[in-house]
């Protein structure tokens, strides 16, 4: 795995090594002693002040990686392997949050916005503190300005003021990335996700520079499945080519060495995606509606629903890949537990909207699974998906994709529609889409929303990093020889 930051090979690691102690049957053996192993006593950790709250913060890291979350504990001296036991006796997941901060690890970031450095030159204009709307600009003796903390309001007119660019803006990362202002801080100063307005995007996911905020993992969840025998099917998402360095079929032979019955390419389902989304938008355009969005970005329709409700008629009502994935599995396993593997986080909003998909498991949890079992890739028995989907199908993983399909698919009668894409869902972006809903005019009458930049190649819970990632799925595509292009339909 190509990671980009530490974070991301914390978060590795410690699914990982829970995944091995679960697969020699040491989970709740072994769990109490994984935060000592992982901080030993003599070591120093970096970014803490002792090697006792490193520990903690191991600890509670590893509630979300078992499905639960900080409101679980009610008494501190609850040892891990009584909270592990309760994970493994479980039948259902129970928590009704998607993510959730771990406060032990938040508790180092800026409490405030705006600070003046050691450039100021105590001018004589003195225009941060003449244009302060709240009087919270003083000076020190060396005429230098400072900002009275209890006073400022973090509006930033200081900041803009400052002739010298002396005063800097500090943002807080999670919340700078987050576009629709779903996490903030609470009286103590640790960040809370509030999901009435959060659209499961994952930027703050890995904004976090101290890995604080994480998903609510159902990995033990499927794993204790797969361990009693149940018949488990693995419906994949198109971007799972450019995940992994070795042979779709190899990586699907580690699907099966890990224990799903069956592995069922997304692609297949985004086929039926492709010809529902094209004949709705032909139809809709002929009814006189002057534009129609995609709908298969689960982070897109929750900002349509928390945020933007008048862009609703302009949605596609056409079920996303994994809808039509899921009633293809159903069909072919009516009694398998169906989970969708991907890069996304709102996937799992999506998913408890639809009976036909029980569990999610992402692509960097499918890596920690793949080294807690210690499974090397090129050695394992490769599996070959039967069917057959088209070039397009697959190319529903990047940026442009869906759009592509559609207008491959409608072939010469696609030469009439205008397809534009938003690929990155920002606060720039999200104006855009409003004053589209609100004036019901668009700069084109097909457009792709996707929550991600690259599209879900560059999805929050990738394996690979997103350079290669999405090298990777170039090379992948340009091997599908079947396309719309030389397909009757």
């Amino acid at each position: 795995m190509a990671f980009t930051n530490n974070i991301m090979i914390v978060r590795h690691k410690l699914l990982a090594d829970l995944v091995r102690l679960w697969s020699k049957d040491q989970l709740i053996e072994k769990i109490d002693r994984l935060p000592i192993e992982l901080s030993p006593r003599k070591s120093k950790p970096m970014g803490r002040c002792c090697v006792h709250k490193e520990r903690a913060v191991w600890r509670y890291k590893m509630f979300p990686l078992m499905g639960l979350d900080m409101t679980d504990e009610t008494d501190e001296a609850t040892l891990l392997s009584e909270y592990a036991q309760k994970v493994l006796k479980r039948t259902e997941p129970e928590k009704e949050n998607i993510m959730c901060v771990i406060d032990e690890a938040c508790s180092s970031c800026v409490q405030i916005n705006y600070e003046i450095t050691n450039l100021c030159r105590g001018c004589v204009a003195r225009s941060c503190y003449m244009n302060c709307p709240k009087d919270a600009i003083r000076f020190k003796q060396n005429g230098q300005a400072k900002i009275d903390h209890d006073t400022c309001i973090s509006c930033g007119i200081c900041h803009k003021s400052c002739p010298y660019h002396a005063i800097v803006y500090i943002p807080v990362p999670c919340e700078e990335a987050c576009p629709v202002k779903a996490i903030s801080k609470d009286a103590n100063g640790v960040e809370k996700i509030d999901e009435s307005k959060c659209i499961y995007c994952g930027k703050c996911l890995n904004a976090c520079p101290f890995g604080a905020i994480f998903e609510i993992s159902q990995t033990f969840d499927i794993l204790q499945r797969i361990r009693k025998g149940d018949e488990v099917v693995a419906i994949v998402a198109p971007s799972i080519l450019g995940q992994f360095k070795t042979s779709i079929d190899q990586v699907y032979g580690a699907f099966k060495q890990i224990g799903f019955t069956d592995i069922i390419e997304v692609a297949e389902g985004a086929m039926a995606t492709t010809s529902n989304e094209a004949h709705e938008l032909l139809e809709k355009l002929e009814e006189g509606q002057s534009f129609m969005t995609t709908s298969c970005c689960p982070s897109y329709i929750e900002l349509v629903e928390k945020h933007v409700p008048e862009m609703k008629p302009y949605v596609s009502s056409t079920g996303s890949p994994m809808y039509y994935a899921a009633r293809i599995a159903k069909e072919k396993h009516p009694n398998a537990t169906i989970v969708f593997v991907g890069p996304c986080v709102a996937k799992r909003k999506e998913v408890r909207r639809d009976e036909a998909v029980d569990f999610i498991l992402t692509f960097e949890e499918v890596g920690s699974i793949l080294s807690g079992f210690g499974i090397e890739l090129e050695q394992t028995q490769p599996f070959s998906i039967l069917h057959t989907s088209v070039r397009e199908a697959h190319g529903f993983a990047q940026a442009g994709g869906v759009m592509g399909a559609v207008k491959a698919y409608l072939k010469e009668e696609a030469d009439k529609i205008n397809a534009v894409q938003i690929s990155d869902i920002n606060k720039k972006n999200i104006g855009l889409l409003r004053a589209a809903a609100k004036s019901g005019k668009a700069s084109g009458q097909f457009i792709e929303v996707m929550a991600c930049e690259g599209g879900c190649i560059t999805g929050p819970c990738t394996h690979n990093d997103i350079t290669a990632g999405r090298r990777q799925l170039m090379q992948e595509l340009l091997k599908r020889k079947e396309s719309y292009e030389t397909m009757d339909r």
